[in-house]
C-alpha cells in the first residue's frame, strides 16, 4: 500500500494464493500471470475450465427454476394460438429497451402482432400507469408484458387485472412481499424466489423467458405445424449483452456466458440498429464491453434522458435501414446534447455544494434540474467523494423527482423501499447500488433524516481516502501483445470480474502532449530504458494531469490497465494511467515483478 498517491487514493494490492497459483499452473497449464488472476478472483478450482471458457450451454439453467415462468410461458403460448396482439411495456434506459427489442424481435420473427410502449420520463416517469395501460387496451392488446419494470406498479396492473387483461411482468428490481395483481412476475429477485439469479438484469431475465416459451412451442409442434422455422436465440445475444452490460450488473456466471457470447454475435452485426450505431461511432476492431459500455449505451440511453424514449427500442427493432440510419443518427446527436445538459447540471451543484460533502449521505435538491441527467450527475459526485448520493429535481408543481446511488454496503433500493413504506415517498424503488423515486417537496427534509438514521444504523466504514485495488507489479519488459493476451483470457471484464491493474515502478514520463484540452498521451520510460505509450484520460485539470505536465518529475510509480490499440492492421499494447504515487519502491511490501 501506498499513501502517497497523487490524486489522494490508497493503493491496496489484490491477494492471491500461492498454492492455488501452482495447482493453476500445473493442472490447466496456465501462465504465472493468468493463474495470480484467477487466484486473486477467487475462482474455484473446479469452475476455472468454465470461467476461462464461458458458454451458455454450461452456464444456462432450466429458466423453470425462476418463480412463474412457466406458468408465464403457458400464458403466452395461449395468446399466440389465439392470435392476440401483445403489448409490450419497457422502461427508457438502456436494459429497458434491449428487453423490450427481445421480446418485440422474437414475436416479429413468429409473425404474431405487437405493440411497443416506452414512457416519456418526464411527464410519465418510471414504470407502467393506469393511462399507458388503458392506450395498450385501447389499441387491441390482449396480454401485456412489463420487462424492466412493473414489479411496485400495483395500481396500473390492478387496472388491467380489473379490465380482465393479464400481465406478464418481466423484471429484476427489488420486490416487496405484497406483489402485484399481475398473471405472473417473473422476477429473480422477488423474496420467494429461489433461483439464485438475482445478478440478471431484465434483459437476461426476458432471455430466460424466451428460452422457456421457445421450449414451450416447440413441445407442442407450434413451428411444425403452422410452418414457422423456430427462433435462434443464440442470435438475440448481442441485445441480451448490451443490457447486461449497460445495466452494470455482475459479469458472473449466466451473466459473464451471456457477454462473452453476446460480444461474438455483435461482431457479426446482426442487429441493423447496433450495426449502425457501431458505423456511427466509428468502431472498426471487434466490439468490446467497452464499446457496449461507453459508445453504445450512452446513445442508446440518451433518447430517454432527451425526450425521445422510444428512439432506443426502436433502433433496435426497426429493419429499414433509412429509418435505423435516422434514428442512430438522432441518438448521437442526443447524446452530445445530454453530456453538455450534464456538465452543466454538474457545475452548477458542485459550485454550490457547501457542507453537505461531510453529511453522511449527500441529499441535493434543486430546481428544474433536468431529469434525464441527475442519475449521470449523482454517480459522478459519488465517486468524487465516496459516499452515497441522491439528486432530486423539483417541478413547480412541488413534486420532486430523484435519482440515487450508492457506495458498496449501503442497499439504497432498500432504503427507498422502506422510505415508500414509511410514506416519505410518493413512490419509489431500486436496486442496492442504484434507485429512483418522487417525493412531495414537503417531504424532502423528513426524508433526509431517515435516510442519514439509515445510513448511521447500517455502521458502514467509509473514508474520504479513495482506495485503488492492483493486482500486482509488473515489469515495462513485459507488456507486450503476448501478455495483453494472456490477461485478456479473463476478459469480459466488468462489475463482479474487474478488468485487471498493474503497477509499473520507478518511470518516467516523456514527450508528453495534452489531446483535445482534456487527456494527456505520454511515453513511460522504464529505468532499464524500455517504453511503452500511455494515455491518462480526463486529467488535465485534476492531481494526475498536474503532475505528468511537470517539468522536473522524480521517478514515479504508475497504476494503471492495458489497452490494445489497432491501427491499420497494427496492434500495439498501451498503458491506461489510473493513478500515480511518488514513493521511491514498493520493495517486499507487494507480489514481485511479473516480466
Amino acid at each position: 500500500m501506498t499513501l502517497n498517491s497523487v490524486s489522494n487514493k490508497s493503493w491496496i494490492f489484490k491477494e492471491y494464493n500461492d498454492q492455488d497459483v501452482l495447482f493453476f499452473k500445473e493442472n490447466f497449464s496456465l501462465d504465472e500471470i493468468t493463474s495470480k488472476l484467477l487466484s486473486i478472483r477467487k475462482i474455484k478450482k473446479e469452475d476455472v475450465q468454465a470461467f476461462l471458457s464461458p458458454s451458455i450451454k454450461n452456464f444456462l439453467p432450466n429458466p423453470e427454476i425462476i418463480s412463474d415462468m412457466e406458468k408465464s410461458a403457458k400464458r403466452t403460448v395461449q395468446a399466440i394460438k389465439d392470435k392476440h396482439k401483445v403489448g409490450i411495456f419497457g422502461d427508457y434506459d438502456v436494459d429497458g429497451a434491449s428487453a423490450t427489442a427481445l421480446l418485440a424481435n422474437f414475436f416479429s420473427k413468429i409473425n404474431i402482432s405487437h405493440e411497443i410502449y416506452i414512457p416519456d420520463r418526464k411527464t410519465e416517469g418510471y414504470g407502467p400507469s393506469i393511462e399507458s395501460i388503458k392506450k395498450l387496451i385501447n389499441n387491441g392488446v390482449k396480454l401485456i408484458f412489463t420487462v424492466d419494470c412493473g414489479t411496485l406498479s400495483f395500481d396500473a396492473i390492478d387496472f388491467a387485472f380489473k379490465n380482465k387483461i393479464d400481465v406478464i411482468i418481466l423484471d429484476h428490481h427489488q420486490s416487496e412481499v405484497r406483489l402485484p395483481n399481475a398473471h405472473s412476475i417473473v422476477n429473480p429477485n422477488r423474496l420467494d424466489d429461489k433461483s439464485n439469479l438475482k445478478y440478471l438484469c431484465a434483459a437476461g431475465v426476458t432471455f430466460m423467458f424466451l428460452v422457456s416459451l421457445n421450449k414451450e412451442l416447440r413441445s407442442i409442434k407450434w413451428f411444425i405445424e403452422n410452418q414457422i422455422t423456430e427462433p435462434n436465440l443464440i442470435d438475440f445475444l448481442d441485445l441480451v449483452a448490451l443490457g447486461t452490460v449497460c445495466d452494470v450488473v455482475p459479469l458472473i456466471g449466466l451473466n459473464r456466458a451471456i457477454v462473452s457470447q453476446g460480444l461474438k454475435i455483435l461482431k457479426f452485426k446482426k442487429n441493423l440498429g447496433l450495426k449502425t450505431l457501431l458505423d456511427i461511432c466509428g468502431v472498426q476492431s471487434k466490439p468490446s464491453v467497452y464499446h457496449i459500455g461507453y459508445l453504445l449505451g450512452p446513445r442508446i440511453n440518451a433518447g430517454g434522458r432527451v425526450g425521445k424514449s422510444t428512439h432506443g427500442a426502436n433502433l433496435l427493432i426497426n429493419k429499414n435501414p433509412k429509418d435505423v440510419f435516422k434514428l442512430a443518427s438522432e441518438l448521437d446527436i442526443f447524446n452530445k446534447e445530454r453530456q453538455l445538459l450534464e456538465k452543466e447540471v454538474l457545475d452548477k451543484i458542485l459550485s454550490n455544494i457547501g457542507n453537505k460533502i461531510h453529511d453522511p449521505v449527500i441529499v441535493i435538491d434543486g430546481k428544474d434540474w433536468h431529469e434525464g441527467v441527475i442519475g449521470i450527475v449523482a454517480s459522478r459526485i459519488k465517486d468524487k467523494f465516496n459516499k452515497p448520493v441522491i439528486i432530486i429535481t423539483v417541478s413547480d408543481e412541488g413534486v420532486g423527482k430523484a435519482s440515487a446511488r450508492s457506495i458498496v454496503g449501503f442497499d439504497i433500493g432498500s432504503a427507498i423501499i422502506s422510505a415508500s413504506h414509511e410514506k416519505i415517498l410518493i413512490k419509489g424503488g431500486g436496486h442496492k447500488m442504484a434507485g429512483g423515486f418522487s417525493i412531495t417537496v414537503e417531504n424532502i427534509e423528513r426524508f433526509k433524516e431517515f435516510i442519514f438514521k439509515r445510513y448511521e444504523k447500517e455502521n458502514i466504514k467509509s473514508s474520504k481516502l479513495k482506495s485503488l485495488y492492483l493486482d500486482c507489479v509488473i515489469a515495462p519488459t513485459a507488456l507486450n501483445l503476448d501478455f495483453y493476451k494472456k490477461v485478456n483470457t479473463l476478459a469480459p471484464f466488468g462489475s463482479g470480474n474487474p478488468e485487471p491493474k498493474f503497477v509499473l515502478e520507478n518511470m518516467k514520463s516523456v514527450n508528453n502532449k495534452v489531446i483535445k484540452d482534456k487527456h494527456i498521451k505520454s511515453v513511460l520510460v522504464g529505468m532499464d530504458g524500455s517504453t511503452i505509450k500511455s494515455i491518462a484520460f480526463n486529467c488535465v485539470e485534476n492531481e494526475i494531469g498536474a503532475y505528468l505536465l511537470q517539468k522536473d518529475q522524480r521517478l514515479f510509480n504508475i497504476a494503471g490497465k492495458l489497452s490494445l490499440n489497432e491501427w491499420q492492421g497494427q496492434s500495439n499494447v498501451e498503458f491506461i494511467i489510473d493513478d500515480i504515487s511518488v514513493n521511491k519502491t514498493f520493495k517486499n511490501t507487494v507480489p514481485s515483478s511479473i516480466g
